[in-house]
């Protein structure tokens, strides 16, 4: 039977966890510098970094799509789990020893004394345009599902996203990457716990062991892993290559998460992390889909199917706007108070910490690429630190903008759009990084930007003309081809 969620717990939820997530803010800044923002002072502990960095690679979009696109999906997403492992291999013996060998705060400061200034400036925007585009669409979903349980038309959209983005600056203004670091760990800890007690409690009512869980979902029509199918864009084989190119330049170039890996106290220290992160979002990702296929079974068995949650209608394919609030329905409506609050809390938790995230490597980025404070000479200690705060403002208020702009365009094909931009502009900077460690050539610096734009274009061009001559979708692989046509235009213009 369902059960209406009371408000009142939602506000003492948020308040209370917010509150925690100020008490570590306060405690990880309270010996900080200026470099401290930026680096967290290089003694963070790898396992620390290992275990935050898990709730960080499952964002909240992920908290909530992936069990439920099990309905039509099954657990293809598998294969490009696979694929993440090989790339935290990838990652940890190719680009860290780069890093650490260079002193990095900043990955892309790699790309000028490389190249030159024109490409360094192209690969800090295209990061800060990934960035600003992803993480916008991650913190509309999370607000949109708050919102969603406050009664109608009570609070508006835009008050809920202001107070939203106003916390995160709050707490990530003083402290910085070592903040996100520990709010990261407690991230990882209520996801996890949301995600166990939601298996627990629908074991319990079906009368299932944790043996019986897992006979029924192999016995399942979910559980198979592989799409063989070639023209399918969740093919096995390119799930696996695309998740070997997605970690490389979603984390091995991504400031975001490098930076955390260039807080450990050595090469070694961020090395173990890389390992551990693979292997263990391996297990963790299972889980999730685990839980996917457990909440269809007892949809299916015990409450009607997605109809009678009423979710679907009798197609028997189901849209991905109605198979994300599959979890958030369950666990709020259906479970009881406790499931719904830890499942609050996970979304709440895995929403802060990305988001904040964002917001410092965002700053970071800024403050090191474009405003010079490793270059120039004329910013003292206190000019840096105003651009520093200008800059951390700057960005929530543009989050901000988006999120309002998102929800005024809300339809499935904005939020899809917004995602294929953001994945189409991690391919020049696959092709820029791998040219630089691949070759010695110099290149003409001046044409990178334009290269930069093409090879998304014509990456598009191809993608649809091949959907509609062949019926072939290159799915996640558009980014391997993205980063080869880069790496290819730098080959023509390189320096004789």
């Amino acid at each position: 039977m369902a059960h209406t969620f009371p408000v009142s717990w939602l506000i003492v939820s948020f308040v209370l966890y917010t509150a925690l997530l100020f008490l570590v803010s306060w405690l990880t800044s309270r010996k900080n510098d200026g470099n401290s923002f930026f680096s967290g002072g290089r003694r963070t502990p790898w396992y620390i970094v290992t275990y935050g960095m898990i709730g960080t690679s499952i964002s909240g979009v992920t908290f909530i799509s992936v069990p439920g696109n099990v309905l039509n999906q099954n657990f293809y997403y598998m294969p490009l789990v696979l694929g993440f492992m090989v790339g935290y291999v990838v990652i940890a013996k190719v680009l860290l020893p780069l890093y650490y060998r260079m002193n990095l705060t900043s990955i892309y400061t790699y790309l000028e004394r490389r190249f030159g200034f024109f490409t360094y400036r192209t690969g800090a925007a295209v990061f800060m345009v990934s960035r600003i585009l992803g993480a916008a669409v991650r913190i509309f979903v999370v607000v949109l599902v708050l919102h969603a349980f406050l009664p109608a038309g009570t609070v508006p959209f835009w008050v809920v996203a202001m107070i939203f983005m106003f916390l995160i600056f709050l707490y990530t203004f003083k402290g910085g990457v070592r903040t996100i670091i520990w709010t990261d760990v407690l991230q990882t800890t209520f996801m996890l716990l949301a995600v166990f007690l939601t298996l627990y409690s629908i074991a319990d009512r079906m009368d299932w062991s944790a043996g019986d869980m897992l006979r029924v979902v192999t016995a399942s029509d979910y559980a198979s892993w592989f799409d063989w199918e070639w023209s399918s864009s969740t093919n096995a084989v390119k799930q696996f290559i695309s998740g070997i190119f997605i970690t490389v330049v979603m984390t091995g170039l991504d400031q975001e998460m490098m930076q955390k890996n260039l807080s450990c106290k050595n090469i070694g220290d961020a090395q173990k992390n890389m390992y551990s992160t693979g292997v263990t979002l391996v297990v963790v990702n299972y889980f999730f889909l685990m839980l996917g296929a457990i909440l269809a079974v007892y949809v299916n068995e015990r409450l009607g199917g997605m109809q009678g949650i009423g979710l679907a209608d009798a197609s028997g394919f189901f849209t991905k706007a109605q198979t994300d609030k599959l979890f958030p329905t369950i666990a709020s409506e259906y479970l009881g108070l406790g499931v719904g609050l830890f499942f609050i809390i996970g979304l709440i938790s895995a929403s802060y910490p990305s988001a904040g995230g964002a917001l410092t490597s965002l700053t970071t980025s800024y403050c090191i690429d474009f405003a010079g404070f490793n270059t120039r000479t004329d910013l003292d200690a206190a000019r840096k630190e105003r651009i520093r705060k200008t800059a951390h403002a700057g960005f929530t208020v543009l989050f901000f903008v988006l999120i309002v702009l998102l929800y005024i365009l809300n339809n499935q094909t904005v939020i899809d759009l917004v995602y294929m931009l953001a994945s189409y502009t991690y391919g020049p900077l696959l092709g820029f990084f791998f040219f630089g460690i691949l070759t010695r050539y110099q290149v003409k610096d001046k044409a990178m930007p334009y290269i930069a734009i093409m090879s998304p274009v014509l990456c598009y061009i191809l993608d649809r003309i091949s959907s509609v001559i062949f019926g072939f979708g290159f799915g996640f692989t558009i980014l391997i081809v993205n980063g080869l046509i880069t790496f290819i235009a730098m080959y023509i213009f390189r320096k004789k």
